[in-house]
């Protein structure tokens, strides 16, 4: 956003007086020569900050009251400073559902789980604090180990969107809620008639401080035939070529997934094992996991260059995640006395990716749960972030003498958080 705009639009809010208006002038023409349209690389600095990613597929099933995600968000062991999270099949895929984009309710009863488990050891005192005008903000970069944070932080909700069964909820440290800029978000239906949510993508993107962010969550076409993972690889490729953010024009902002700084994949991507199904079980039971992925429809698609290029996943060192009974720890279908069951054997259908520079994962796992007939699978990334030095120059001209009169108005920046790539960005 141009800086003139920028003092325009905030003063002639936040001001009435004509005394006010008759400085409005000279402060757009002087604004100028204290913020550059653009940001050198020498006037950033580069912090990291912890990220926590999770899929899960619930299989239509409603979150219990009683849920504990505590263990599947692991706060107590790997404390990190965002959470984003994304879910699949939260209401079952029928008709009905397929055909209501979006559920409050279920959306809220997750909600409302995440930060139970988020915020359950945050002491209160460090609840709800806002600083006060002119407090400096402080910044809590983390080391390649761990969080140099030793306070258990207050969680937020900064976005969070439901497309049918896909829900993904982006959760901060209070005290990093205001370096979150420009959250927007991106649906894709790919399912009934190649539109309908019932398989799709939720993307979701933000600026934190000069670095922009989008995670991408999907379900993509299921099905374990010879050629199925087409219809994955085409899924794919549909919502990364129609997934389109909302144009600001005062703004670049990126508006294509690949555009982003850091970019992630997350979702039931449905690449099941091209294996006899004896052979896979016999495989599984031996925890030979180096064999079954020489056969894992994804690998083997990344590897001939057909989906995902230029993309990264972690090394997995898990159980396939996909399919169990339910309240069991056996595969589906193991049972092969039981009439009119379908055959499913297992596979890593939910899976993390990620795309770019600045990314470092740390971390690979799956959770434990049996609320479903899939396992929920996690990741810890360290991430690179650009941050603007000082903006010394343009605060001091705010609250000078001269300009006395407006600096009253005005929440002086508690920071350098006024600039998201190289461009002004005011909160108003």
């Amino acid at each position: 956003m141009r800086p003139g705009l920028v003092a325009n639009k905030l003063l002639r809010k936040r001001l009435g007086s004509n005394r006010d208006e008759e400085s409005l002038l000279e402060i757009q023409s002087s604004i100028q020569h204290f913020i550059p349209n653009e940001v050198s690389n020498d006037q950033k600095d580069t912090h990291k900050y912890k990220i926590f990613v999770s899929t899960w597929n619930v299989g239509g099933v409603a979150p219990p009251d009683d849920l504990n995600l505590e263990d599947c968000l692991d706060t107590c062991n790997n404390p990190c400073d965002i959470y984003v999270l994304g879910f699949q099949e939260t209401v079952p895929l029928n008709a009905g559902n397929v055909l209501v984009p979006e559920k409050s309710r279920i959306s809220m009863k997750w909600n409302s789980l995440i930060r139970s488990a988020l915020n359950k050891n945050v002491p209160p005192s460090t609840k709800n604090q806002d600083l006060k005008v002119g407090e400096k903000q402080k910044v809590y970069p983390v080391k390649d180990g761990d969080s140099e944070t030793s306070i258990p932080q207050d969680f937020k909700c900064v976005i969070s969107k439901q497309m049918v069964g896909i829900f993904m909820s982006v959760w901060v440290r209070g005290d990093l809620q205001r370096y979150i800029q420009h959250p927007s978000v991106s649906c894709i239906g790919c399912g009934i008639m190649g539109f309908l949510g019932n398989k799709g993508s939720v993307s979701i993107r933000f600026c934190l401080h000069e670095t922009s962010f989008c995670f991408v969550c999907t379900h993509l076409a299921s099905g374990g035939k010879e050629g199925d993972e087409m219809h994955r690889n085409s899924d794919a490729a549909d919502i990364l070529s129609r997934t389109r953010f909302p144009r600001c024009p005062s703004l670049h902002l990126p508006r294509k997934i690949l555009d982003h700084d850091r970019v992630i994949w997350l979702g039931d991507l449905n690449y099941r094992i091209s294996m006899p199904e004896d052979t896979t079980r016999w495989l599984v039971e031996k925890q030979d996991w180096d064999i079954i992925l020489e056969n894992d429809q994804l690998k083997v698609e990344l590897s001939e260059g057909r989906v995902f290029e230029g993309w990264n996943e972690g090394i997995i060192e898990f159980a396939p995640t996909y399919k169990y009974y339910r309240n069991s720890d056996k595969y589906y279908g193991c049972d092969k006395g039981k009439k009119g069951e379908k055959r499913r054997p297992p596979a890593w259908c939910d899976r993390i990716l990620w795309h770019g520079k600045g990314l470092k994962q740390k971390r690979y796992t799956r959770g434990e749960s049996r609320l479903s007939d899939h396992r929920p699978v996690r990741a810890v990334f360290t991430a690179e972030v650009e941050i603007i030095k000082n903006l010394n120059a343009f605060k001091n001209f705010l609250v000078s003498d001269r300009f006395n009169s407006v600096e009253t108005h005005l929440d002086i920046f508690p920071s350098n958080d006024c600039l998201c790539n190289g461009r002004l960005s005011l909160h108003i």
